[in-house]
Formats: structure tokens, sequence, C-alpha cells
């Protein structure tokens, strides 16, 4: 079974208002300059993730060979 990120943060069946009431309160927390910069900034943070999780997994695939080859 499949759990929704609802779900593990407890927070039940979301519906679209409140979904709408979420992005009401971002607005008015951050402001509509701020939110853009605050996109960027996570989509920036989750590419160098992915690319570091890309090179250990090389480096460990490499090593897998190197020791194949060494055998």
């Amino acid at each position: 079974m499949m759990l929704t990120i609802c779900t593990l943060l407890f927070l039940g069946n979301i519906g679209p208002t409140e979904w709408i009431i979420i992005a009401v309160l971002l607005v008015f927390m951050f402001g509509g300059k701020k939110i853009p910069e605050l996109a960027r900034g996570l989509g920036r943070g989750i590419r160098e993730f992915k690319d570091a999780s890309k090179e250990v997994k090389k480096e460990i695939q490499d090593g897998i060979k190197d020791d194949t080859k060494n055998a």
C-alpha cells in the first residue's frame, strides 16, 4: 500500500479548498515575489542531491567493476 505525503504528514485527505487556503497562507507569509525564489532554491537543491546520488552510484559501480577485473 502506497502512502501519500498527506498521510505521512497526518493531514488525511486534503481537498481543493484546503489547498487553496494553504496557497493563500503561503502567499500571505512569504509574499508573491519570494515564492518563486524559494521554489528555484528548492529545485536547485533537489537537482544537486540527484547529481550527488548519481555520482555515488557511479563510483560504487566502478569499484565493483575494478574488483571483478582484479579477481
